[in-house]
């Protein structure tokens, strides 16, 4: 009865229907450590999440136009979280949706219609969305069937990318701007610039340094507005920050969150000036019926209770440093892993057949995950070539989890998939 274009992990998956903390298990009793899930931010069943829906459900859930408590406290907490100027919060249920928002805040506010979007990344399934998605992962036909409203810069990738010295980060600014350009030469206007602050599909690749600030002032001097995607990098997870674009010194004019922002139940938002959201107000209304619902609220709140009292930041930080540590030892002994990207609990294990010509090892990659899988470990290809190890487990992962990863990896390596 499902479409098949809804694809699952794996051949032959495994049917799951039960996890803790950061793992899974299958009806058969068998235990999996779960290395992508980054949807169950603080962990799967977390107890306190558990208690906070199930209390909200039994007093209401409604459509998000009613007036309640949780909602104005979800909203506070998290414009908490973020730079002082962005103090206006928008709730929705997706990252999909989240982004489409941002979109439509942005050409309406600037009056513009186009928009400039790095390759190799993506942003969600809608039909916004989807225009400024350009992983070819997701889509091969992606950065062929672009509309004419978005354009693309090259992808900041100073591993596989077209700049890798010393000037990488200038020179891919300098592309931005080039687009930028292109568009006032077509008599255009710039309405945003898209990008994530850690490179989430492609990998888990680091921006160079100064990169998404030089980016930023090319946008903003053509009239534009940064659009900062933190469906999949933000939340903690790079360990340093609670949001991946601190890492860079900059304040975007819209965040975008969703994924780990309810532990799985559908919650999503965009935070940006209020200025801006007083200009999108021109064009009418907004709402979600069920964007921002009372119980997604009291499960945004439980979340970012956890990731205080549990301290996930500085695990994400600690544990995630020690996983890269390892990760990198473990490229010196063998030769298929070309390079480890990322940083805190967000990283890629890129395989390539030759470390010279960066052939990736597509065929390679998913062979490792299935056999992966039959050690215990559920880990999944990502990037353009699908020959990126993702690793964007839990925020609660601990330290002999990390371990057991990397000694089944080396193991897969060692003695075949």
């Amino acid at each position: 009865m499902i479409a098949p274009v809804q694809e699952h992990y794996y051949a032959a998956p495994p049917r799951i229907e039960r996890g803790w903390r950061h793992h899974l298990f299958d009806t058969d009793g068998r235990a999996y450590l779960d290395m992508v899930n980054n949807v169950a931010g603080v962990g799967h069943s977390h107890p306190a999440v558990t208690e906070a829906v199930t209390r909200q459900l039994q007093l209401l859930n409604t459509n998000s136009r009613f007036n309640y408590e949780a909602m104005v406290a979800y909203s506070e907490r998290l414009a908490e979280l973020l730079p002082e100027s962005l103090d206006t919060v928008f709730l929705v249920s997706t990252g999909s949706e989240a982004l489409d928002l941002a979109l439509r805040i942005a050409t309406t506010a600037t009056g513009a219609e186009h928009v400039a979007v790095v390759r190799s990344a993506y942003h969600g399934w809608t039909t916004a969305t989807d225009a400024i998605s350009t992983s070819i992962a997701d889509n091969p036909n992606a950065l062929t069937t672009r509309p004419p409203w978005v354009h693309l810069v090259d992808s900041p990738n100073t591993y596989r990318g077209s700049h890798r010295g010393e000037d990488a980060a200038q020179r891919y600014a300098d592309d931005v701007g080039r687009a930028l350009a292109e568009v006032h030469a077509s008599d255009g206007s710039v309405a945003a610039f898209v990008a994530e602050a850690l490179y989430g599909n492609a990998g888990g690749v680091e921006l160079p340094d100064g990169y998404l600030s030089a980016a930023y002032a090319k946008v903003r001097d053509a009239g534009g507005l940064c659009i900062a995607d933190e469906v999949q990098v933000g939340y903690a997870r790079t360990g340093d920050h609670f949001w991946a674009f601190e890492d860079h010194g900059v304040v975007p004019d819209i965040v975008c969150v969703a994924k780990a922002a309810g532990n799985g139940v559908a919650l999503g938002a965009v935070v940006t000036r209020s200025e801006l959201a007083d200009r999108f107000a021109r064009q009418g209304s907004f709402f979600s019926s069920v964007g921002g619902s009372p119980v997604s609220c009291a499960a945004g709140l439980a979340v970012l209770d956890v990731i205080r009292d549990e301290d996930l930041q500085r695990n994400a930080r600690v544990v995630g440093g020690r996983l890269r540590d390892q990760l990198r030892a473990l490229a010196a002994k063998h030769e298929l892993i070309g390079a480890v990207h990322g940083k805190g609990l967000y990283l890629g294990v890129e395989l390539v057949r030759d470390r010279g010509s960066l052939e990736p090892a597509t065929a390679e990659c998913a062979a490792i995950c299935e056999r992966m899988l039959e050690l215990g470990v559920v880990v999944q290809p990502t990037g353009d070539y699908l020959n990126v190890l993702k690793v964007k487990p839990p925020l609660c992962l601990t330290a002999s989890s990390a371990d057991f990863f990397v000694e089944t990896l080396d193991h897969c390596l060692t003695t075949g998939w």
